[in-house]
Parts: C-alpha cells; structure tokens; sequence
C-alpha cells in the first residue's frame, strides 16, 4: 500500500557543521519551509551564544520557533512537540514540506516517538540535584540513577547533566523509574514520512577547529555584555534551562569571579565539543539517516540531490 503521509525533512547534525546555512539555501531554491529544532533558540536576547541566524538572514529565510519565550520561561521537548506538531499541520496543510533544522536531538526523539506520560519539571527536586552536581560531580549522579533506574542510566551518559537530571527528577516525583514510564507508552504512527539528513564533516579534527574558532568568534561579537545584560535581571539563574545552554552556564561562571577569561575560553570549546560529541552519539543511532560531508565542496548538492530524488 502506498504511503500517503506528506514529507518532511529533518535537517541534523552536530554544532558548527554548518546547518543553518545549507537550510536557508534548501528554503531559497524549494521553497521548504523552516522550523528551528533548537533549544536556545527558542529564547529572546540569547542571539550570539546560541548562533541565531541575524535579523538579515531571518528575513531571507524565515525559520518557526526562534524568539518564542522568555529566558526565565522553561521550554520542554514536550512543548516543542506541540509547537512543532501545528506548525508542521499548516505547512503540510498549505502543499510546503516543513523542514526542520538544528542539533538539538531530544527534540526530535519527542517529535517522532511521542511523550510519555512523565510528572512536569519540579523546581525544588531540580535545585537539589544541581547542588548534588556541583558539590559531588556528574558520576554521583550517574550512580545514584543507576542505583533507581538501571536501564536510563545505561542509556543515559554520565557527562549528560540534563538527561541525568531529569531521570532522576522523574523518579523521585513519581516514584517509579522513567524507563517503566517510558515502557508503558503505546507506538503511533508519525504522521510524516521523513527524510533525515545528518551533516557533519568527516574529519573530527576539523569539527573540533571550527568549534573552537566559533567560541571565539562569539566572545569577539560580544557574548559576554549578552551574558551580563541577562545576569541583571532578578528572574534568572543558573537552574533555568535557558541558562544552562552552552556556552552560557559558563559565561556566566566567569562573570562570578569562578576563572579568568583563558580558562572562560578553554571551558567553552570543551564544553562544546562535549555537545558535538554527544549529538554524534545520538545521530549515529538514528534510523536511515543520510550522511553528507560538510566538508565536501559540493555538500549542499549532495542535500539537494537527497531531497528531489526521494520527491520531498
């Protein structure tokens, strides 16, 4: 029986491979439309850490989903399925192919799998845990998760600190391991056919290059006064997701006297490496996903090649 679901594409991969760019072309030539898959996007004034296209870009290609809460407003992957879900309705809808770009891959683990039902984020369980990270380090929270939920934990890494967060917040405001939660969801059907696309260079090395030479391109446009104007205001701290982005968590550390700037920098690449690192897990996982090389010259032909020939 023929699959008559509309298409959709997913355009992934790690930090600094170079998404934003091929979408806006794949936008400019087929006229797919974009929605940011994103989590610091979503926030307003966090423009530079979190590489939001510019004011000129966005008005060449718009993109869904940028700009659309305030830093101290928390923003699920339960919230982005919904917001995605509706949005991807009125595209299809209007005979457009949604696109959805960014490298947050959790959103798109929620998108297509569904959300359990899982208790709502928790405040006073979250600060305890922080406490615990800070004080006891990633591996404590790794073990104690091992200890209540043996199956996240082996799912889970131990430098993930928000999976591992949440894990355990899960557990102890439910009482049963997130995993049960999980286990007990019914599979449905998504109703897109995907083509995914994962874009991301060969060569680790170059990636690391180019993560490197981005955080200090941040850092040169201004990514500290950005941290600083957000540290004023009395309604943020380090426990809100928003804050807890790369690259932000640890601008903002330097700006309480915890290193100086060289130590700023070296925490900031590795960090982001740590989000690549990550992503490339997760991607590596991903079902049949089209790998293209960013390094490749003829990269975005290769993208637009995928998308005609599967009539997305």
């Amino acid at each position: 029986m023929a699959d008559t679901r509309p298409w959709a594409i997913f355009l992934m991969g790690p930090t600094a491979a170079g998404k934003t760019d091929t979408a806006m072309a794949l936008h400019e030539r087929l006229g797919h439309e974009l929605v940011s898959v994103d989590s610091a996007m979503v926030y307003r004034g966090m423009d530079i850490g979190s590489a939001k296209p510019s004011a000129a870009e966005l008005a060449r290609a718009p993109h869904h989903l940028i700009d659309i809460r305030d830093p101290a407003e928390p923003y699920s992957a339960a919230d982005f399925r919904v917001d995605a879900f509706s949005l991807m309705r009125q595209i299809s809808a209007a005979g457009r192919v949604p696109l959805l770009v960014g490298g947050t891959m959790l959103y798109y683990k929620r998108l297509v799998e569904g959300v359990a039902n899982l208790p709502s984020a928790d405040p006073a369980i979250r600060q305890r845990l922080e406490a615990q990270w800070q004080a006891e380090g990633l591996i404590s929270l790794h073990k104690q998760l091992a200890e209540v939920d043996a199956v996240s934990a082996q799912r889970i890494h131990p430098n993930d600190p928000q999976r591992l967060m949440r894990a355990l917040e899960v557990y102890f405001a439910s009482g049963r391991p997130m995993s049960e939660l999980w286990a007990e969801q019914q599979p449905e059907t998504f109703p897109w056919r995907v083509l995914s696309i994962a874009l991301a260079p060969s060569d680790r090395s170059l990636l690391h290059q180019r993560i490197a030479q981005r955080f200090e391109v941040m850092l040169g446009e201004g990514l500290i006064n950005e941290v600083a104007a957000l540290k004023k205001r009395n309604d943020l701290h380090l426990g809100l997701p928003a804050m807890k982005s790369v690259g932000y968590r640890q601008v903002w550390e330097y700006l309480e006297g915890e290193y100086d700037y060289a130590t700023l920098v070296e925490r900031g690449v590795i960090a982001t490496r740590q989000l690549a690192k990550r992503q490339l897990t997760w991607l590596r996982s991903w079902p049949e996903l089209n790998w293209v090389d960013s390094q490749r010259s003829d990269a975005l032909d290769q993208v637009l090649k995928l998308v005609r020939d599967s009539g997305a």
